[in-house]
C-alpha cells in the first residue's frame, strides 16, 4: 500500500511539472507569435531604418564601357582599369606593422618621388585610429603596372586579411589615339552625351550590375566583394565609318593650313560617295595657348551662311526647271547689279558669262540674276526645291547636337524683296556643314542623296549584332541632264575658275568656292569664312569633301580658292594613295601615315597546352578578339603593337582568365 501511494505522488508531481513546462511552453510559444506578428505588423520599417539601412546600402558596380573603334579596326576611345587602394589597420598585426613598416615607406617613397617620412608620419598616424580606420585611402587611379607593383611591397603582398591591402577596381574612359580628339568622340557622363560617345552610347554604356557595402564610419563604406547582388553587363564594340588614315590626312591637312592663315578655326568633312560613310571629320579651333584643338564639332553645331558654295544649289533648281541648261548665258555687267535697293557685288570680271562661268567665277550677280529672273513671282517653286533636298529638315542622324536650317520664307516677317536674290547667292540661310556636304555628296552619286553614315557595325563577344546599310534621303534629287550639267560646270571651276590653283591634270576634281562675310553688320574689322565643296575623281567620284576655315588673317588671304581649297587638294591627293594614281611626288609625303599598319598580314594566336602564348611584338587589334574568341578576358591600354604582357609565355591559364596588355605605337 506504501508502494501504491509512493507511486502515486511521484505520478503527480511529475504531471505537475509536465503540466507547468507544457504552460511556460505555450507562454514562450505565444509570446513569440505575438513578437512575429509585432515586428511584421509594427517594428519591420524601424529595424530596417535603425540598423539595416544604416549599416548596409546597395551600391551600383559598373559595367566595362564598350570600345570605340576606327572603320579599320584602331581604337578611338577605351576603357581601362584603374586601381584605387585602401588599407585596413585593423587587420595589421602589429608585429607585421612594426618590422614591415619602414621598407614600406622606402617603396611608396621611390614609387611616388615622396618623402619616406611622410609616409611614415602618415602610416602612424593613421594606425593610431585603430578599428575606425578599415577603409583608408591610400592612392587612387593607378594602371595596371602600378598596381602590380605596389601589391608586391612589404605588408601589402600579405593581402587584404593579413596585409589589409583592399583594392578598388574602377573604369576609365580614354582615347586611345591623337587622330580624331574629344570634340568629335564626345562623352556621354549621364548627364551630358555628343559626338560619337553620345551616338551609340545606348550600345556601349552595358548595363551596371550592384553589390552590397558594409558601413565602416559616419564617412566610408567597405565593398563586401563576395555578395554581389546582381553581376554587371559590359558593353558592345562600335566600329565607326571613320577612316584613320583618311582623318590623319584630313588632320593634318587642316591643321597646316589654319597654322599659315592663322584662321581661328575650321571644318573638314570626307564623306563616301556611295554608301554617305563618313570617312572624316575633322574640327579644329585655337585655344589660349594658340594650339589648334579639337574640342567642338563645328560640323554639325554650327549653322552658318554657307556664301558662294550655296550657288549649286540655286542653280541645280534652276537647271532642273529647265529654265537654265549650257547655252544660257547671263549679262553681270561690270561686276555690280542694284536689285530690290540692295547692291550685289562681284569680286572680279564682267561682261557676259555663260552658266558654266557663272559657277567657275562664283558670280554673285549672275546667280541672283537668273534665280530672281524665274522664280520671284514665284518663290515658293523654288524654296519647294529645297525643301525636297532636306534643307529645311533637322537631319536625322546618330550624333546629338545637330541644328536645324534656318532658310528665310515669304512667310518670316524679314522677308522682303530682295531676300530670294541673297538666298541665291548664299545668304539669308544658316545651314550646318554637314548638311551641306550631304547635298554635294547627292550630286556627286548621280542625283541620289544618301543620309550620313558613322556606324558601320556593332559586335558582342566577337560576333556581329548589327550591321549599318545605307539609307536614302532623296532618290532623285534632279533630271539626269540636270546632274550632268552641274558636274561638269564644277569641274570646270577647278580647271579654270576660281579654284584653278588646285588644278593638276592628274586627277579629275570638281568643286565650288565659297567666301562668306559674316558678322557684317557689327563694326570692326571684316570676317571671313572660305569654303571649298566637292568631289573626286569627277568623272567616278568616290569622295565628297567640304572644307571651311573661319577667320583666316585676311592680310593672307581670305578667299575659298586660296585658303581652303588647297586643303581639299592634299586631301583628294593622298586619299588616293590606296588606288594609285599619278600624284606629284609631294603629295605622297605624310609623315603620320603608316601604310604598313595597313597591309600587316593577321598573325594567328593559339594557346596550346593551357600555356599562355608570347604575344609581344604582335599587333593588338588582331590579337585581342582572338584571345576574347578563345574564352579569356582582355585588358588593354594604348594603341598599336604589343609592348607588355601579363601572364608572361607558358604560364598556365584558364578559361575566363583576365589577360593584361600594354600597347604603344
Amino acid at each position: 500500500m506504501q508502494n501504491q501511494n509512493e507511486y502515486d505522488n511521484k505520478r503527480k508531481k511529475t504531471l505537475r511539472w509536465g503540466y507547468l513546462f507544457a504552460v511556460v511552453a505555450l507562454c514562450v510559444f505565444a509570446l513569440f507569435m505575438g513578437r512575429i506578428v509585432l515586428l511584421q505588423n509594427t517594428n519591420v520599417t524601424e529595424i530596417k531604418e535603425d540598423y539595416i539601412n544604416k549599416n548596409y546600402r546597395e551600391a551600383k558596380l559598373k559595367a566595362a564601357r564598350g570600345n570605340l573603334f576606327a572603320s579599320d579596326g584602331s581604337i578611338l576611345a577605351t576603357t581601362v582599369m584603374r586601381y584605387d587602394i585602401y588599407l585596413d589597420f585593423k587587420t595589421m598585426r602589429d608585429t607585421v606593422y612594426t618590422n614591415n613598416i619602414g621598407a614600406l615607406s622606402d617603396s611608396l617613397s621611390k614609387m611616388f618621388g615622396k618623402p619616406r617620412a611622410e609616409y611614415r608620419k602618415r602610416f602612424d598616424e593613421q594606425r593610431k585610429k585603430g578599428k575606425e580606420n578599415q577603409y583608408y585611402s591610400l592612392v587612387r587611379g593607378l594602371d595596371f603596372d602600378q598596381y602590380d607593383r605596389i601589391r608586391k611591397f612589404p605588408i601589402f603582398k600579405r593581402g587584404k586579411n593579413k596585409g589589409g591591402f583592399i583594392v578598388e577596381r574602377n573604369y576609365k574612359r580614354e582615347l586611345a589615339t591623337t587622330e580624331i580628339g574629344s570634340g568629335t568622340i564626345g562623352m556621354d557622363n549621364g548627364q551630358y552625351t555628343s559626338g560619337l560617345e553620345g551616338a551609340f552610347s545606348k550600345y556601349l554604356r552595358g548595363k551596371d550590375g550592384k553589390r552590397l557595402e558594409q558601413r565602416i564610419n559616419s564617412s566610408q563604406w567597405k565593398p563586401i566583394d563576395y555578395w554581389k547582388v546582381e553581376e554587371p553587363v559590359d558593353g558592345q564594340d562600335v566600329y565607326t565609318t571613320i577612316d584613320l588614315r583618311i582623318q590623319d590626312i584630313a588632320h593634318s591637312a587642316l591643321e597646316k593650313q589654319l597654322i599659315n592663315f592663322e584662321a581661328k578655326h575650321g571644318t573638314v568633312i570626307v564623306m563616301e560617295v556611295e554608301t554617305g560613310k563618313v570617312r572624316a571629320m575633322v574640327n579644329l579651333q585655337r585655344d589660349d595657348a594658340g594650339e589648334y584643338v579639337d574640342s567642338y564639332n563645328y560640323a554639325i553645331k554650327d549653322n552658318i551662311e554657307p556664301g558662294s558654295t550655296f550657288k549649286v544649289i540655286s542653280l541645280l533648281a534652276a537647271m532642273d526647271d529647265g529654265f537654265i541648261d549650257e547655252k544660257t548665258t547671263v549679262n553681270v555687267g561690270s561686276g555690280s547689279w542694284v536689285y530690290a535697293k540692295q547692291r550685289i557685288n562681284d569680286g572680279h570680271g564682267g561682261g557676259i558669262y555663260e552658266i558654266s562661268d557663272v559657277l567657275a567665277k562664283s558670280s554673285n550677280v549672275g546667280t541672283a540674276k537668273l534665280i530672281t529672273q524665274y522664280y520671284a513671282d514665284k518663290p515658293q517653286i523654288f524654296l519647294d526645291h529645297l525643301k525636297r533636298w532636306k534643307l529645311f529638315d533637322k537631319m536625322d542622324i546618330e550624333l546629338p547636337g545637330i541644328t536645324k536650317p534656318k532658310i528665310l520664307t515669304p512667310e518670316h516677317k524679314r522677308w522682303n524683296a530682295a531676300t530670294l536674290a541673297s538666298i541665291g547667292y548664299g545668304y539669308s540661310t544658316n545651314i550646318n556643314l554637314l548638311q551641306l556636304a550631304t547635298f554635294y555628296n547627292g550630286v556627286a552619286n548621280k542625283g541620289k542623296m544618301v543620309k550620313p553614315l558613322f556606324i558601320d557595325k556593332i559586335m558582342q563577344d566577337g560576333k556581329v549584332t548589327f550591321t549599318a546599310e545605307p539609307q536614302v534621303m532623296v532618290k532623285k534629287m534632279a533630271s539626269e541632264k540636270a546632274i550632268q550639267m552641274m558636274t561638269s560646270a564644277l569641274t570646270k571651276a577647278v580647271e579654270k575658275g576660281t579654284a584653278r590653283s588646285i588644278f593638276t591634270p592628274n586627277l579629275k576634281m570638281a568643286g565650288k568656292t565659297g567666301t562668306a562675310r559674316f558678322e557684317y553688320w557689327l563694326p570692326g574689322p571684316m570676317k571671313y569664312r572660305a569654303s571649298f565643296a566637292g568631289f573626286y575623281p569627277a568623272d567616278n567620284p568616290k569622295y565628297t569633301c567640304y572644307v571651311m576655315i573661319s577667320e583666316p588673317n585676311v592680310s593672307k588671304g581670305f578667299y575659298g580658292g586660296t585658303v581652303s581649297a588647297p586643303v581639299f587638294k592634299e586631301i583628294a591627293g593622298k586619299t588616293f594613295l590606296k588606288t594609285p594614281q599619278n600624284i606629284e611626288k609631294e603629295m605622297l609625303v605624310d609623315k603620320k601615315v603608316n601604310l604598313n599598319k595597313l597591309v600587316e598580314p593577321n598573325v594567328k594566336v593559339a594557346v596550346n597546352n593551357k600555356q599562355m602564348p608570347t604575344v609581344v611584338g604582335l599587333i593588338g587589334k588582331n590579337v585581342i578578339p582572338q584571345l576574347e574568341n578563345l574564352g579569356y578576358r582582355v585588358e588593354f591600354k594604348g594603341v598599336g603593337r604589343i609592348k607588355e604582357q601579363f601572364p608572361l609565355e607558358g604560364t598556365v591559364i584558364s578559361k575566363n582568365q583576365r589577360i593584361y596588355l600594354t600597347l604603344q605605337n
